[in-house]
């Protein structure tokens, strides 16, 4: 008998999670977790893991950026830009970890609906870009200004203050405005990520334009080379890192200031050393500029609250100061060279253009690249300030509102908060309120949250030590959704492995893998395997970058590192593109970097054609 298996992944309905994640489930809406009211649809679809966007467990309320983001991304594909064949992006939680699948494109007679207004759309964006930029700018800041400021409570007083009462009541109280401030906060979140995805799909989609434009054109042409015509853009998200080398050269300038920097004292103390002279206090007041807002940038991708911000961990920005003060002295260049960067851009794009025949042809090419140039830097751009600035203020009123559950009883500690989803929270505040409101004595369920926190922190541990399916239901004969490959690097040859079953071969019989040639150049040196976050200090110049995927906020060690190699993400992620802005080759999407490659191996990274070769086993 056939195996009703074969070829496929895990039902979804059937699927099992280790009975330490008993509860779960409990943690997440009830609209992100597989349901039997949908089966007959879900288990028809393609669901693997999102490791791009959650490659940890997710604690319960930083799932709000994920269910903002489903919403966003989707809209502007299907109903606002009409890009014709694509749809949205579904999620389902399983087991603490996040599964999406791509919809299949709709019926034939809503592609040709689409179609007729794709064009108008899409290409009035891409030919006002400049323009509108300057205006989503202008009202996402406006958006942050709003959530900084929202005031949060920070005690429920014995009695309403006599000047909110007399000469007239106010008419509201505490018990009101603990509840409006997290209502607001949760309502600009979900207003941010739709202004976070207003051109962000038309970037990938210009890129991929682009890309069809060029293989027509040059066949057989790399992805590394596509790559190269497209690199090169001043935009925020390497912002902070131009703020560190200013303050790094401004130092140098100051021998006295540069001895402090360069100390191994902690952070506070060489801020008291700094303010004895009047040049450390003219460099300290120049690094309080640079933070609002350049240092609102997370130590992570900004996705989950325990990464930490520059803002809270002073120790990473004055690190990475201590490194380039160091480098100064020694006669490097710390900044990225965006001159040699744009002349091998200018230089592949012309020697390519030359092989162009027909005028049809060069304006075919010429549109293209004019539009991927012109709107190619919105996804770092916008990135800085939607998942960083935007992100660091959330996270701290979001712990005003902890510190006013921990101070009332509620809660144990301020970050208990995050272990209750954004549904859940209003349930606190309320009783929070109610108790204060009916007034002293009054008995509150203060355990029962307290419990609960503890039970889904435990699940949360738990599940990090689990290594769940990469996949669930059925998987199409060919992976053909762009933006799947794009940016999530998921191939129809990774999805067939993860079919066999094949599991990570032992380090010591891998001799080469491969992945997206994402970023040209090949290099040679010894590899730094980073697995976690805060790991990221371990790294030494000149070390090859091995790790699951990169954060757009480890910029300042792009400068000091030989090239890049990750797991995860396609010639879109942002480790391709930061990669590309630095000038640093890149492999990207191998699926197994980090398993068969240990810290101190030798290993060749060739950007051009996708492979990682392991030239020597450290000893």
């Amino acid at each position: 008998m056939a195996d009703k298996n074969a070829g496929r992944f895990p039902d979804p309905h059937e699927f099992q999670v280790p009975p330490e994640l008993e509860g779960w489930d409990e943690m997440y809406p009830s609209h992100h977790l597989f349901s039997s009211d949908r089966a007959d649809w879900e288990k028809g679809q393609f669901w693997y893991q999102d490791k791009i966007h959650a490659p940890e467990p997710m604690p319960p309320l930083d799932l709000i950026f994920q269910e903002a983001w489903q919403i966003a991304l989707s809209q502007y594909t299907t109903r606002v830009f009409c890009i014709p064949p694509a749809q949205g992006i579904a999620q389902r939680m399983v087991g603490c970890y996040m599964y999406i699948c791509a919809i299949p494109p709709p019926p034939e007679e809503i592609i040709g609906e689409k179609a007729a207004l794709f064009e108008k759309r899409v290409f009035y964006v891409f030919e006002h870009y400049d323009e509108l930029w300057d205006k989503w700018l202008s009202k996402f800041k406006v958006l942050g200004q709003e959530m900084a400021a929202v005031k949060i409570p920070t005690e429920l007083p014995k009695f309403v203050p006599e000047e909110e009462v007399i000469p007239a009541p106010t008419g509201c109280y505490v018990s009101y405005d603990v509840i409006e401030a997290f209502d607001k906060l949760v309502n600009q979140m979900f207003k941010g990520w739709q202004y976070h995805f207003e051109m962000l799909n038309l970037t990938y989609l210009a890129y991929l334009m682009f890309a069809d434009v060029t293989r027509k054109l040059f066949p057989g042409i790399s992805e590394s080379a596509i790559g190269k015509m497209v690199a090169g853009a001043y935009v925020s998200m390497f912002r902070p890192e131009e703020e560190l080398c200013r303050l790094a050269r401004l130092a140098v300038s100051e021998s006295s200031v540069a001895g402090v920097l360069k100390g191994d004292m902690p952070v506070d103390q060489k801020i008291t050393e700094l303010q004895k002279t009047s040049e450390g206090k003219y460099w300290l007041d120049e690094f309080e500029k640079a933070k609002d807002p350049w240092f609102y940038v997370s130590c992570g991708s900004g996705w989950l609250h325990y990464e930490g911000s520059w803002l809270t961990n002073l120790d990473i920005p004055y690190g990475y100061i201590k490194g380039y003060v160091e480098r100064l002295e020694k006669g490097e260049t710390i900044e990225r060279s965006l001159e040699e960067i744009d002349k091998q851009r200018d230089e592949i794009v012309s020697e390519y253009r030359k092989l162009i025949k027909t005028d049809e042809d060069r304006k075919a090419f010429d549109d293209a690249y004019n539009t991927i140039r012109t709107i190619y830097r919105y996804a770092e751009d916008h990135l800085f300030w939607v998942e960083h600035w935007f992100h660091t203020i959330w996270f701290d009123k979001i712990r005003d509102l902890g510190s006013l559950l921990v101070n009332n009883g509620m809660l144990t500690e301020v970050d208990d908060i995050f272990m209750f989803n954004r549904y859940e929270i209003p349930e606190l505040l309320t009783e929070l309120a109610t108790g204060w409101a009916l007034g002293v004595d009054i008995p509150m369920r203060s355990e029962s949250y307290k419990a609960k926190a503890a039970k889904r922190k435990n699940i949360l541990e738990a599940a990090r030590n689990w290594v769940p399916t990469p996949a669930l239901g059925v998987p199409p004969e060919e992976v053909a959704e762009p933006f799947t490959i794009m940016l999530w690097g998921i191939t129809t040859d990774k999805v067939k492995e993860w079919l066999k079953g094949v599991e990570a071969p032992a380090a010591e019989d891998v001799s080469e893998i491969k992945g997206f040639a994402s970023s040209a150049g090949v290099v040679e040196g010894p590899a730094r395997v980073l697995k976690l976050l805060k790991e990221i200090v371990d790294l030494q110049p000149g070390e090859i970058l091995v790790c699951p995927s990169t954060n757009p906020s480890w910029a300042p060690v792009f400068t000091n590192i030989k090239a890049t190699v990750t797991d995860i993400g396609g010639l879109t992620s942002h480790a391709a593109i930061v990669c590309r802005e630095y000038g640093v080759p890149s492999v990207t999407g191998t699926g197994v970097a980090t398993a068969v490659i240990k810290t101190g191996d030798t290993i060749r990274v060739d950007g051009d054609t996708g492979v990682v070769s392991i030239v020597k086993r450290a000893g």
